[in-house]
């Protein structure tokens, strides 16, 4: 049986799924998406450099400790330092389709804080 808040979180999933398929496919205006690219290079770089440093643990990681305490479904992840600790910011889909983001320390995989979209 499909609930109504099912159907609102598939719609986000497929909305989300289709704006980045809509970038990468050059829908959008192209400096937007080589904006969107360069920003992903960007994080990659930072969390390779902090990974060599010992200052981050691989997303991998972080994501197997902390995937339940999330509230719901990844679909986007940044990489950035805030007062001198590294955090990921998972943009996260919850079971009523409402999006949030969450920051979770690099270092130690600890939930920092959770933001209402």
């Amino acid at each position: 049986m499909t609930t109504p808040a099912s159907t609102r979180r598939r719609s986000l999933v497929l909305l989300a799924g289709g704006l980045c398929a809509a970038t990468a496919g050059g829908i959008l205006a192209p400096a937007a998406a080589r904006a969107g690219d360069s920003r992903r290079e960007r994080d990659h770089e930072r969390a390779r450099a902090a990974l060599e440093r010992g200052e981050a643990l691989p997303l991998a990681d972080i994501l197997a400790r902390v995937r339940s305490d999330l509230g719901g479904e990844v679909v986007g992840v940044d990489f950035e330092q805030d007062d001198g600790r590294w955090i990921y910011e998972f943009k996260v889909v919850g079971p009523a389709g409402r999006l949030a983001k969450v920051h979770v320390d690099a270092a130690t995989a600890r939930v920092l804080r959770r933001e209402a979209e």
